[in-house]
């Protein structure tokens, strides 16, 4: 059978770290088995769903090399989800209730303070037809339940093993509101079933609502045992704290235009909370042959972004010049000036700094003029090659009986205006004979 998998975003807002991670888990899935991958859009609340945040999700998920083989939109299912609840209330699973929000809290307060579960009790169950009508006519609208059946759930959980549940410790779940729109719960398995998912892999926060689901699955008509599950824990931050609001929702919108490589993301995501270190991967196919859930621990995995940009330097120093030629932005800049700055930099925008530097007019940093003046004497011509720069500094040693830092270290600062960077014999060629002179010479070059 061929695994499918899905991704449910709400489009409400941007994606942020925790969506990007779940999106990365069931795209790595599907891809590591051959399998389908659908983007569904859980749209069913039609006041904050957005269509531009929806263009946005379906945007940082191309950046992240996710692609999806069907576009599902909640909100052109209603049809669907009405027969499904039609069918759950003629099977008396599905049943109207009238109590407030007021009313509803009163009676959980009530519960704590008699050191009783705050479960909802069915009274609604109870109503006659006299008094639904009586309700009614005061201008209440119904909401909508469903009855849990008694019964232990059970399922094999890709992460947390085996799962049971007593539905006898969960309120019976709302899933009609009162203005008539669905929550999410109805919906997701009606599409789980239409669209054959096999695989459903979220948070770890979705736990109580799966044991809701397989319920509403089985009355459906649906064979909860086909479906697979995959719970992972959530992300906490460095010190194991909830994450913050900088953390914890920080868009990958955001993290894209710090200048983050989308695998740099991925590669740590796939990693977060398993045994395998991270493990820089240039593609998500790649990426899936390393992704294995037998790997994923139960403690909620530490997320510091701080330990991206090691990440994302690595990345781009095994970056070949022909998978950034077009996005650096530089239409001179060849394959020699990539190598000689690569290893220098976290940012791809960071090489603009160091084409500046070796191409572009450069303010004098006051220096050591008589060893300059010496270095300048001997300085080679042209043409200039890698090994330019080993032969200038051997004939810079032999003149003035330097070496090592107080060798490098003027010279460095002098043409490049930094104490530190890449190596300086795949830099000089670039920076030329002539600028190199000026510079030497303390002249604006």
């Amino acid at each position: 059978m061929s695994i499918i998998t899905r991704f449910a975003p709400s489009p409400t807002g941007h994606l942020h770290v925790g969506n990007a991670r779940i999106a990365i888990a069931n795209a790595l899935l599907s891809l590591r088995d051959g399998g389908r991958f659908v983007l569904r859009y859980d749209d069913t609340d039609v006041e904050r769903s957005r269509d531009e945040y929806a263009d946005s999700i379906a945007d940082d998920l191309t950046w992240l090399g996710i692609e999806w083989d069907e576009v599902v939109r909640q909100s052109a299912r209603l049809d669907e989800y009405r027969g499904a609840a039609s069918k759950l209330e003629k099977l008396g699973r599905l049943y109207k209730c009238y109590e407030t929000r007021e009313e509803l809290e009163l009676k959980r307060k009530h519960l704590l303070s008699s050191k009783q579960p705050p479960i909802y009790d069915r009274g609604a169950l109870a109503l006659s037809d006299g008094e639904r009508a009586s309700l009614e006519a005061e201008g209440r609208r119904a909401h909508w339940r469903f009855k849990l059946a008694p019964g232990e759930i059970t399922w094999a959980d890709l992460v947390r093993g085996p799962q049971h549940y007593d539905p006898a410790n969960v309120s019976d779940p709302v899933l009609i509101r009162e203005d008539g729109t669905f929550l999410y719960t109805l919906p997701s398995v009606v599409d789980d079933m239409a669209f054959g998912v096999t695989h459903i892999v979220r948070g770890e926060d979705h736990v109580t609502n799966t044991a809701v689901q397989l319920q509403i699955m089985e009355a459906l008509g649906g064979t909860p045992a086909s479906l697979s599950f995959a719970h992972l824990p959530l992300l906490v931050g460095p010190e194991g704290e909830p994450l913050s609001k900088r953390l914890g929702t920080a868009s990958l919108r955001e993290m894209r235009d710090d200048g983050l490589e989308p695998m740099a993301l991925a590669s740590m995501l796939a990693a977060l909370g398993t045994s395998e270190a991270v493990a820089v991967c240039h593609d998500l196919v790649a990426l899936a042959t390393t992704f294995n859930f037998a790997h994923v621990s139960r403690n909620s995995p530490r997320f510091d972004p701080n330990n991206l940009w090691p990440l994302n330097a690595q990345l781009l120093q095994e970056t070949p010049f022909a998978a950034v030629a077009d996005r650096l932005g530089l239409p001179d800049a060849d394959e020699a000036f990539w190598i000689a700055v690569r290893g220098n930099i976290d940012r791809l925008a960071g090489a603009r700094e160091w084409w500046v530097i070796c191409h572009e007019p450069l303010t004098p940093v006051p220096g050591e003029m008589d060893f300059l003046t010496a270095a300048a004497e001997v300085l080679p011509p042209a043409p200039w090659d890698g090994e330019t720069f080993r032969a200038w500094v051997a004939a810079v040693k032999a003149e003035t009986g330097r070496k090592g830092k107080a060798l490098f270290m003027p010279l460095r600062v002098a043409l490049t205006g930094r104490d530190h960077g890449p190596e300086l014999h795949n830099l000089l060629p670039l920076i030329g004979r002539e600028r190199v002179l000026k510079r030497l010479s303390g002249d604006v070059a």
